[in-house]
């Protein structure tokens, strides 16, 4: 049984799905995802999007959506008996649902554990409490989850397999009507609705100062997939139109760019991949950045920074995110070449770090160990 709830979630569980099949034919799964997991042949037993949300106040919108959601895998869990449950990220549903699971004897793998290292310490506890194992994707959580006493594997990170565009550049720009000689700037506002309403004003009008001051500029829109088209009206209402938009095609957006502004989360580590120079941004609502900032424990928030240990690219949040200071971070990088590549190479030790590839396959193979293990103890029990 498999639970993740959003997007990026969704993608690693695809692939974690099939190496599962590819190990092992006789494997059947179940759970909760969205296309990719269903495209490796699991049965869905509900859908994340629309679950999908970032922030305490947000959340509070969904939760009855949850709460019946959560409700009917649990219902399927006690009817099905899986011999191994995959909670992939998500922890504030995933958390409740393992400990459930775990209460009914079902021995749990965390795979992309949550940022417990970044914000809410005290969630150690819990993943101590309910995980037989933990699946970590960066290098230097594997250290923080022994300390803790967690039994812990570095597997690496699932996009350095995934990370790959379909087509060149001068293809791809070509097909989507822009110019492959013009500098071109990817725009990733994120994949959740409530992130889209809080960045996408901002990056309309940044797009607008950008082209007042690089002539030829030309932007493309890397759209998640299911996202409501009136959430993009502050792009079309531009004075300069609505930009390319493409959707579901992240990482051919990701080659054909020369800088990405991008929402902070899984897209800043797929721009590293592809060795973009990229402008972290994100905002959440005033109240939830409030009652979060607390408990954040971090002076950094892109991924990327994280792994490198320093600021490599600018991050650009709440308060600091105006058009003003998103256009200069982007104009800096299509104007002075030298900034340009410093980032690049800088990137390329992040890639480095992230291990090699292979992520999805360790991670079925965890995941199949526990899976058997907890069949032995049952067949000896009996």
């Amino acid at each position: 049984m498999i639970s993740c709830g959003e997007a990026s979630g969704d993608l690693y569980a695809g692939a974690l799905a099939q190496e599962i099949a590819r190990l092992d034919p006789a494997a059947r799964v179940f759970g909760f995802g969205g296309d990719h997991l269903a495209a490796a042949g699991a049965e869905l037993l509900g859908d994340y999007r629309g679950l999908a949300v970032t922030g305490l106040v947000e959340a509070v919108r969904v939760l009855p959506r949850s709460l019946a959601m959560y409700r009917r895998l649990v219902a399927a869990a006690r009817d099905r008996r899986p011999d191994v449950f995959v909670a992939i990220d998500f922890p504030d549903f995933n958390f409740r649902l393992a400990g459930a699971l775990r209460r009914l004897g079902v021995p749990v793998v965390y795979y992309v554990s949550p940022q417990i290292w970044a914000w809410r310490r005290g969630r150690m506890r819990t993943m101590k409490r309910i995980a037989d194992r933990v699946l970590v994707i960066f290098p230097f959580e594997e250290a923080i989850y022994a300390e803790a006493g967690v039994a812990v594997e570095f597997v690496g990170h699932p996009l350095v397999d995934l990370a790959h565009a379909s087509r060149p550049r001068n293809g791809f720009l070509t097909a989507i009507g822009l110019d492959p000689a013009a500098p071109t700037v990817a725009l990733l506002p994120g994949s959740r609705p409530n992130e889209v309403r809080q960045i996408l004003p901002v990056l309309a009008r940044a797009r607008e100062l950008v082209a007042d001051r690089v002539p030829g500029v030309q932007f493309v829109v890397a759209r998640a997939p299911h996202l409501d088209a009136a959430l993009f009206a502050p792009l079309a209402s531009s004075r300069l139109g609505m930009p390319a938009t493409v959707e579901s095609r992240t990482d051919d957006v990701l080659a054909a760019s020369d800088v990405v502004i991008t929402a902070s989360g899984t897209a800043t580590v797929q721009a590293a991949l592809h060795e973009r120079p990229m402008v972290i941004v994100y905002r959440l609502s005033p109240l939830t950045y409030k009652l979060g900032k607390r408990f954040v424990l971090v002076d950094m928030y892109g991924m990327v920074n994280l792994v490198a240990g320093r600021r490599v690219v600018p991050e650009l949040i709440q308060k600091g995110l105006t058009a003003e200071a998103v256009a200069q971070e982007t104009i800096r990088y299509l104007t002075d070449a030298d900034h340009r590549e410093r980032t690049r190479q800088a990137l390329g030790e992040v890639v480095v770090k992230l291990g090699a590839g292979g992520a999805s396959r360790r991670a079925a193979e965890a995941v199949l160990r526990v899976a058997r293990q907890a069949t032995a103890v049952h067949a000896g029990r009996s």
